[in-house]
């Protein structure tokens, strides 16, 4: 199985797409003059992208044009999840339970930013959460805990997207699980994050070891089953496919548990939770790369079975 990697591309050169030839999946490799310099067949390509233009579903439709199987949500399913605010409104229509949160656009914002800043303190309250819709690893989150902080924290998020989230603060455990499968997908083991920081920011996620990662996290059998119920749900609510991280807050003096967020291209560092969890659910690290690609051809087969044209159905 080829695996491109960027040794087998000369540095004048860029990848352009070919147009979707089922008979032969790939790339078109040009030289900087467009002059065309060779073709290179692809059976799959595994994403590990994170923010716009990686899991935002541009990618996954680059390659739906190029016939290229691919690992992980498709077009749709990439789309909804990197919007945070449509991803949680599928899952309040799924029946999933949802901290209180807003939304709206840059011109809602230049237009009155003192209704919208009242609106958010009389259902939000403080501290909240500051989000751009748009975007992955926790980059321009911040937490308000006042006016001025609330506002400066939506101006920032608002330099990486046209749309803003805001969040009620949440106290609680932060427990996530990791989804397998397709239609009928399956849930790994709980874990738990244990910030270093004030919350899993950006700097917790990539750049320090700080925070502790607790697999099986210390659940009740019932808590656990629960989350893991909720893990699925979450995954089918945005038609999600190969693979999924689904983020909780659990409150454990009343056993509230609240659905985060979804992330349809979980991390696959060396302190990454996904296949941290998988493997303390007895899947090692190659059965789940293994398992992934076979997702990834089977959808890829299953789609290339579908008309594109219009037959008149024989009865």
């Amino acid at each position: 199985m080829k695996a491109l990697q960027n040794k087998d591309i000369p540095g004048d050169c860029f990848l352009a797409t070919m147009l979707s030839n089922p008979e032969a999946p790939g790339l078109l490799l040009l030289e900087e003059d467009a002059k065309s310099r060779g073709f290179i067949h692809l059976d799959v390509v595994f994403p590990v992208l994170h923010g716009p233009y990686g899991e935002d579903g541009t990618v996954q439709g680059l390659l739906e044009l190029t016939g290229i199987p691919y690992v992980g949500a498709g077009v749709l399913s990439s789309a909804v999840s990197m919007d945070k605010a449509v991803m949680k409104l599928l899952f309040q229509q799924r029946g999933l339970p949802v901290g209180d949160f807003l939304f709206f656009r840059w011109f809602q914002w230049a237009a009155d930013k003192y209704a919208l800043v009242e609106r958010i303190e009389k259902k939000l309250g403080y501290p909240c959460f500051v989000k751009p819709a748009n975007l992955g690893s926790s980059v321009g989150i911040n937490k308000a805990t006042c006016r001025g902080l609330l506002m400066d924290s939506i101006e920032e998020a608002l330099r990486y997207d046209q749309k803003v989230v805001v969040e009620a603060f949440i106290p609680g455990r932060e427990i996530e699980c990791s989804v397998l499968g397709d239609d009928e997908p399956a849930a790994s083991v709980p874990g738990e994050i244990i910030p270093g920081g004030e919350f899993y920011d950006y700097r917790a996620k990539y750049l320090d070891d700080t925070s502790q990662l607790l697999i099986p996290a210390p659940l009740k059998p019932e808590v656990g089953e629960k989350i893991q119920a909720y893990a699925k749900e979450a995954f089918l609510a945005v038609e999600c496919s190969g693979l999924g991280r689904v983020d909780f807050f659990y409150q454990e003096e009343d056993d509230k548990i609240f659905v985060n967020e979804i992330n349809t291209i979980p991390g696959f560092t060396s302190i990454s939770m996904y296949p941290k969890l998988w493997e303390a659910s007895g899947l090692s690290f190659s059965e789940l790369i293994d398992r992934l690609i076979r997702l990834a051809l089977e959808r890829h087969r299953r789609k290339q079975s579908l008309l594109t044209k219009y037959i008149p159905f024989a009865r």
